[in-house]
């Protein structure tokens, strides 16, 4: 088995492919692989990795053209494995192609500067997380400290288990085309915040989501559903948005929805 990776060169916008061979062993992650490689071959190929246990997201990368946390993909058999379905777009489309079997095609996230090799600079994306406010303000809550219902945690439950990885980021359309893009990620834990019964400043938070650069610049190619390792479903949260988007024209206040 082949593992064709990206290779960053000084200048941070060139680079190269290098290919290693491995003997993949079984149950052997992607991760495990580039370790392997570290160890045996070449002790400067620069990756992130942390939990190992698809928890932290650190290891998030593109891996045959598809957003994958590379702790929970495994080298058997992936470059045989059902594409995700992605909507094509440049970085996915850029050479090389992918070899029919024998290789795996491993790069770092797009639309994030590359650092080095398969580390990419999240700046932006933590900068856009933190634009929506992913907490809630003790002055502007409702109750901050009071019980949510069953059903309220049903409303919210998924979107926080989100692990901000940045496959929805690397794999989205739009995050490419505008850099001012807030994201699916930050979409998602925006909706989770405001259907929050405690918070009671989601009018302000309903503003930030419904610039031209929020909820309404998605293009709805759910690309984010498919990579995301948590079933997160950020493109059901930013729909949402959306209907809420649509019902607060013309009124001064927004009605939580039913």
């Amino acid at each position: 088995m082949r593992l064709k990776i990206w290779r960053s060169e000084k200048d941070g916008k060139n680079g190269r492919y290098d290919v290693f061979e491995i003997s993949p062993k079984p149950g052997m992650t992607v991760l495990e692989a580039l370790f392997e490689i570290q160890d045996a071959e070449d002790d400067s190929l620069g990756f992130r990795f942390a939990c190992r246990g698809a928890i932290c997201g650190s290891c998030a990368m593109m891996i045959n053209r598809e957003m994958r946390l590379a702790c929970r993909t495994q080298v058997a058999g992936l470059d045989e494995s059902k594409s995700l379905g992605l909507k094509m777009f440049p970085a996915l489309q850029r050479p090389p192609s992918l070899a029919p079997t024998g290789e795996i095609l491993v790069e770092p996230l797009p639309n994030l500067p590359i650092l080095k090799d398969l580390i990419v600079d999240m700046t932006r994306f933590y900068e856009t997380y933190r634009r929506i406010r992913p907490w809630i303000e003790p002055e502007a809550s409702r109750s901050e400290f009071s019980k949510m219902s069953q059903e309220d945690c049903a409303k919210v439950e998924k979107y926080g288990n989100c692990i901000l990885c940045a496959a929805c980021f690397g794999s989205c359309p739009v995050c490419e085309r505008d850099l001012q893009y807030v994201g699916p990620h930050a979409l998602a834990w925006a909706y989770r915040f405001i259907e929050d019964p405690r918070v009671g400043d989601e009018d302000t938070r309903m503003e930030i989501v419904s610039e031209d650069n929020g909820a309404p610049a998605c293009d709805f190619v759910y690309n984010c559903v498919k990579v995301c390792p948590k079933d997160v479903s950020p493109a059901g949260a930013i729909r949402r948005l959306r209907d809420m988007i649509e019902k607060t024209k013309g009124h001064a206040g927004r009605p939580r929805s039913q």
